[in-house]
């Protein structure tokens, strides 16, 4: 069967909520609420501090960004210096803030910052197998009984398991602006089922990098965690031994792959130099190690995905909150339906 896309998911649901069709997006999203403003003054640059987002300890990223980071110094002609953080935000509020001129974000990640950190997407990750995109995953270990009773369930039914089970269950997200690591998850495994994992679950932590989660999960140290395909992949490679005690136990639909972004104010020469040397990289024994086959032009709206699927989770949540009386219910979903539209328009 095809799979489906994850706005096709998100928007079958949202109609079913409110009765409406929700289409795909079209064009980006008109959320200029916190932006900053297109007409600054271009900053003056003698430097550029790369945003890395914390996927992994900065031990294992370093060697991996060095030789790239070298390879973009050299032909854009402007010192650059990589920016790594512990946690997603980190590079938000960095280049919100100018310390940071560009990033590699995720989905989720980069909404907010292109939301409130003046940030301008212009590449896209290709994965070193061709394709544009990935999955999330909910994630055991082999041995624990999680595995068996959601392999008793049927393919990718880990999520009816973890949540028929969740009292007595511990769990891990990794951070609250990871695409995979929390938002998809959140709205296909918890908000169209009803469930809050803030209270559903014996404990729940967030553990930070998906390297963590999956470290987490390997040791035993948690029952479910989040994760997603190409973490589990470097860490085939990085702890095989690791790797071998997890078991996926449910996948998600596809998520269009990594925004490389820049801030809107930077100088347009800046810009086109930078664009020039992302859309054209192909030097393979650096790009390998990172598992991309390069970059492509990107535009904003391939990510409206991502925020039509937030406003769908927050929808979801609505809908199944008791506390609220129908006046407000429906008061909060016309909202949230006119925060759709404006995305597609």
């Amino acid at each position: 069967m095809k799979r489906r896309s994850l706005m096709q998911r998100a928007g079958l649901f949202a109609l079913a909520i409110t009765g409406s069709i929700v289409f795909a997006a079209c064009s980006s999203s008109n959320d200029t609420t916190e932006t900053a403003s297109d007409n600054q003054k271009p900053l003056e640059v003698e430097e550029i501090k790369f945003g890395i987002i914390s996927t992994e300890s900065q031990a294992n990223q370093k060697p991996l960004w060095e030789p790239f980071i070298k390879d973009m110094e050299k032909q854009i002609g402007v010192p650059v210096k990589p920016f790594y953080v512990t946690q997603y935000a980190g590079v938000i509020e960095a280049m919100k803030a100018g310390d940071v001129q560009i990033a590699w974000y995720g989905g989720k990640s980069y909404v907010e910052a292109a939301r409130r950190s003046n940030a301008e997407v212009f590449a896209q990750t290709v994965n070193d197998d061709g394709s544009k995109g990935y999955v999330s995953h909910l994630i055991t270990n082999k041995n624990n009984e999680v595995a068996t009773g959601a392999k008793a369930l049927g393919e990718n039914k880990g999520d009816e398991y973890v949540i028929e089970n969740s009292e007595k269950l511990t769990f891990a997200f990794n951070d609250p602006n990871s695409t995979s690591g929390f938002l998809v998850p959140s709205f296909y495994v918890f908000a169209k089922n009803a469930v809050n994992p803030k209270e559903a679950f014996k404990r729940l932590i967030f553990s930070g990098s998906h390297e963590a989660t999956a470290l987490a999960v390997a040791n035993n140290q948690v029952d479910v965690a989040t994760n997603n395909s190409e973490s589990l992949s470097r860490l085939e490679k990085t702890n095989p031994e690791a790797r071998k005690n997890i078991e996926v136990i449910w996948t998600s639909e596809l998520i269009p792959s990594d925004p490389i972004a820049y801030r809107k104010d930077l100088p347009e020469e800046l810009k086109t130099k930078i664009k020039d040397f992302f859309h054209n990289y192909k030097n393979e024994a650096v790009l390998k190690p990172l598992e991309w086959q390069g970059f492509v032009p990107a535009e904003d709206k391939t990510w409206d995905t991502i925020r039509e699927l937030e406003v769908a989770k927050k929808m979801a949540e609505v809908e199944s909150n008791k506390d609220l009386s129908e006046e407000d219910r429906a008061k909060q979903l016309a909202e949230l339906e006119n925060q759709l539209e404006a995305i597609k328009k």
